[in-house]
């Protein structure tokens, strides 16, 4: 049966971000997941997790000024101090909230940039979060998202996210499998899913086109959900998508897997 954490960057977003914690848990959610905590006192996220029983099951490393277009800082080579700097800041967030895996945006590649130093900064970068992270026992994921919805990502494709994984060799480094990214950018998605299993720490879920909930779409989750038992997945699966109309409303698509 698929467990599904609130991601509460995408979901009950007409509440202040911390009110959304409690609209999760009054929806039926028992896990969330967001882009970022940074932006609030640990301390005060880890009390409203525990008031309303709510896991903290994923959040991202620091990934530059969202607003000034940054999608992540991991790939560009002027800033490896600063990437570097933030690990030690989500490991300490990791901590206080008991969370276990956080996943690392890649970023836009510079402009101009060499593309070998770009994708060495890269390496060279989770290579360093992975050791950090595996002193403090956490997991560190990895993205690919589709070139249409962010254009210039540096990591788009199931491939080319194990090529990394394998070059670096970290038993605690991860694929954070996306299947709404997938689908856009290479489909075949359940073979791929199950061959790809034992190197995944995550699933994060949104239908296509439109990026809403399942059932909007393409995607015939039912099939997924039910192939991702068979293959016997246990983790938890974000439920990144923009609601079509009201979020509540559009929970309905999880009945039949409460």
């Amino acid at each position: 049966m698929p467990r599904f954490a609130a991601n509460l960057s995408m979901l009950f977003t007409e509440l202040p971000f911390l009110d959304r914690l409690e609209a999760a848990a009054k929806a039926g959610f028992k896990a969330v997941e967001y882009m970022s905590p940074y932006e609030y006192d640990p301390a005060e996220l880890r009390a409203r997790l525990d008031a309303l029983g709510l896991e903290q099951v994923l959040f991202n490393l620091p990934a530059g000024d969202w607003a000034k277009g940054d999608r992540g800082i991991a790939c560009d080579p002027a800033r490896a101090d600063e990437f570097r700097d933030s690990v030690a800041t989500a490991i300490r967030y990791a901590q206080a909230l008991s969370c276990p895996r956080l996943n690392c945006l890649a970023g836009i590649a510079p402009a101009h940039a060499d593309a070998a130093t770009v994708r060495a900064t890269f390496v060279g970068n989770l290579r360093y979060a992975a050791a950090e992270f595996a002193k403090a026992k956490l997991t560190l994921l990895i993205e690919a998202i589709n070139s249409y919805d962010i254009p210039g990502f540096w990591l788009n494709r199931s491939a080319q996210a194990i090529a990394v994984m394998d070059e670096i060799g970290a038993d605690n480094l991860k694929f954070q499998y996306d299947i709404y990214h997938m689908q856009r950018m290479e489909g075949e998605l359940a073979a791929t899913i199950e061959r790809l299993l034992p190197r995944i720490g995550h699933f994060q879920l949104a239908d296509n086109p439109g990026r809403h909930e399942p059932g909007t779409g393409e995607i015939n989750y039912p099939f997924l959900f039910a192939h991702l038992d068979r293959i016997d997945y246990d983790g938890w699966i974000g439920c990144e998508y923009k609601p079509a109309g009201d979020t509540r409303a559009g929970l309905s698509w999880m009945d039949p897997w409460r």
